[in-house]
């Protein structure tokens, strides 16, 4: 059974998540390396749905 983890990101953050795989996977394709890991990471990513959470004040 896999384990399921939840992130919560500002569009900023995921912004910079998004462009960081996109770096790497194309310094993978340069590299001749195989690229479906990051591929199936950044379908997830754009399919995320976006949640509004609330957060309290410590």
């Amino acid at each position: 059974m896999r384990a399921k983890y939840h992130i919560y990101l500002t569009a900023e953050e995921r912004r910079v998540v998004i462009n960081s795989l996109i770096d790497l996977r194309n310094n993978l394709i340069s590299q001749g390396m195989y690229t479906d890991l990051v591929d199936e990471l950044l379908i997830r990513i754009s399919k995320a749905k976006a949640k509004k959470i609330k957060i309290k004040g410590v």
